[in-house]
């Protein structure tokens, strides 16, 4: 069973809605790969931006990893 990433950008200023965003690996082999990575590659992008930026919209990042159905 594989697992993949899906992770969305979201702010707390009223009237932005969560947007989905691409990581560069989608796929894991199981969801302990896949949850790791992607609370490391969340707070790698929090930190990517400025401190101005994220208190300004209260921006913050959300993710699920979920099994894929093998055809």
């Amino acid at each position: 069973m594989k697992y993949i990433l899906i992770m969305l950008m979201c702010s707390t200023t009223p009237g932005n809605e969560c947007q989905l965003i691409s990581t560069p690996i989608k796929e894991f082999n199981d969801n302990y790969k896949c949850t790791v990575y992607g609370y490391t590659y969340s707070a790698d992008l929090i930190i990517s931006l400025s401190k101005e930026f994220v208190n300004k919209y209260g921006a913050y990042t959300k993710f699920v990893c979920k099994k894929t159905t093998n055809a």
